[in-house]
């Protein structure tokens, strides 16, 4: 994974609150599940602030070109 704003996203109240508490639990909770919660922040961005996909797979650090289901 690349560069990442979620620590900065995790204190926007712009961001949606779902979408903070799973960067948050991307961070805190163990290594092997960082991807999955990641994945389900950008989903969450993409569909709740109508962000491009890339966009918000680049803004939480995942690689762009997968889509947010």
């Amino acid at each position: 994974m690349g560069f990442s704003v979620a620590p900065l996203l995790m204190a926007s109240e712009s961001v949606p609150a779902v979408a903070r508490s799973a960067l948050r639990a991307a961070y805190d909770g163990p290594v092997s599940e960082r991807r999955p919660r990641l994945e389900t922040a950008a989903r969450i961005l993409h569909h709740e602030l109508d962000l491009d996909c890339s966009d918000a797979r680049e803004l939480v650090g995942l690689p762009v070109g997968e889509a947010c289901y």
